[in-house]
């Protein structure tokens, strides 16, 4: 093979490795907020039939266009973000190749890996898996430790104490936000016109509040231990005993009405549990600390520099998106907000073109 052709087959490489680990993303996407393990079931499975894929009907994007879109067992769809994250994560590991090549390819080769993942899980499920925060961290800190490069440095050690800062300065940066936000917007209250439903349902592993016509996981309001939904009911049941009126409080242990109190160990046994309420107060967070922890690793890769730029791009372009959103559905969309793949998209335009955006910015405020 000739010196010529070498480049070429390295861009054709790099594009299938990329294709090939967008398809593993799609089984950590999946698997990895419902508990389920990478290595049991070794083989990839359709989640509607839990037919095994055969090796010929699970190759990158291919597979998706010959199948049509459907499992060959059951028919059911196959999502449109399966071949689009095998697309992404193969045009992103291009990209890198094409800005930085050897050694650093391969290490934000992992960094975009995370930021792939972590986007689709927080869109499907609100959360951010520690394993991809707390391991991208890790992951982060030992990269920055073997190729000092990565944040610029030359000697390991100070490679390391970079990506240290780093990741504390993502971790209390987002930290304080979080805390001052709960300070500022911690409690949401509603109080209805006229008397409001309110029932603890769904499973004991699993359960749900139901407010009015919303429908909300109850776990969603405990980030804390401190966390209370509190409310003035005018009538509660509780698995068919009639209580009369009384300040009803739920916390992710405990279900308190006046001078009672229920252990939420046993919520199966408590079901159902319905009141007729006259005002409710939600405990609520500016974001998740899943968040907070995803730009500590954020922070690990690309230094403290990174985080800001992260962290103030990923807050104008959430802003934008939210607004355009709100103005689309005319305030309809309702909802949580995940703010992690708008962290990941700040991290990426730092990875790409950030020191550029940032120099073109200082020059021009310069005059």
């Amino acid at each position: 093979m000739s010196h010529a052709a070498l480049p070429v087959v390295s861009w054709i490489a790099v594009g299938l490795l990329g294709l090939i680990t967008g398809s593993f993303l799609n089984a950590v996407i999946h698997r990895l907020p419902l508990g389920i393990s990478l290595l049991n079931p070794k083989r990839s499975f359709c989640p509607s039939c839990n037919k095994t894929i055969p090796w010929h009907e699970n190759l990158p994007v291919a597979s998706w266009v010959l199948l049509r879109g459907r499992c060959s067992g059951c028919a059911m769809p196959i999502a449109l973000r399966y071949p689009l994250v095998e697309l992404l994560t193969g045009g992103l590991y291009l990209l890198a190749w094409g800005r930085f090549g050897l050694p650093l390819a391969p290490v934000f080769w992992i960094f975009l890996s995370l930021l792939v993942a972590a986007t689709f899980i927080d869109f499907d499920h609100l959360i951010i898996p520690d394993e991809i925060t707390l391991g991208g961290t890790a992951a982060g800190v030992f990269c920055a430790t073997v190729f000092p490069s990565l944040l610029g440095e030359d000697l390991w050690w100070r490679g390391l104490v970079r990506a240290l800062i780093g990741a504390a300065c993502g971790y209390f940066l987002l930290w304080g936000v979080v805390e001052l936000g709960k300070l500022a917007f911690g409690r949401r209250k509603f109080r209805p016109e006229q008397p409001m439903a309110f029932e603890i349902a769904g499973s004991e592993e699993d359960p749900e509040l139901l407010l009015g016509e919303e429908r909300m996981p109850l776990a969603e309001f405990f980030y804390r231990e401190s966390d209370r939904v509190e409310a003035d009911a005018a009538s509660l049941e509780i698995n068919g005993e009639l209580l009369g009126p009384g300040r009803l409080t739920v916390s992710h242990s405990v279900l308190c009405h006046g001078e009672r109190e229920w252990s939420l160990q046993g919520l199966g046994d408590l079901m159902p549990i319905r009141a007729s309420v006259n005002e409710v107060i939600l405990p609520r967070e500016a974001m998740g600390f899943g968040d907070v922890k995803f730009l500590a690793c954020i922070g690990a890769f690309l230094g403290w520099q990174g985080v800001f730029f992260s962290l103030f791009a990923g807050s104008v372009i959430g802003a934008v998106i939210g607004v355009a959103t709100m103005a689309l559905t005319r305030g309809r969309s309702g909802g949580r907000i995940p703010f992690g793949p708008y962290l990941a998209l700040g991290a990426l335009l730092w990875v790409m073109a950030g020191p550029e955006l940032l120099a073109f910015y200082c020059s021009h405020l310069r005059g």
